[in-house]
């Protein structure tokens, strides 16, 4: 399975999902974990988001692509 390199304490445990060759074995990571972690290395809450969003969920590495869920989203957007 793929980790996301620095945020093993965010990981949630395991998962299987479809993918183009039928069913994977995946990570599954808590976004609000990996948030609080880029927010300890400098980055604002707004910074962090972004980061997530366009480095992590939207990269794709192949059929064992970790999964990001989000369980306490309190994420405001103006």
């Amino acid at each position: 399975m793929l980790k996301i390199d620095g945020h093993d304490n965010a990981i949630i445990g395991p998962a299987m999902v479809w993918r183009e060759n039928g069913l994977q074995d995946v990570l599954v990571y808590d976004g609000e974990q990996i948030l609080e972690n880029l927010m300890r290395e400098g980055m604002t809450a707004e910074e962090a988001r972004e980061y997530i969003e366009y480095n992590i969920e939207s990269a794709y590495v192949g059929e064992k692509t970790p999964v990001v869920v989000w369980p306490d989203d309190n994420w405001q957007t103006s």
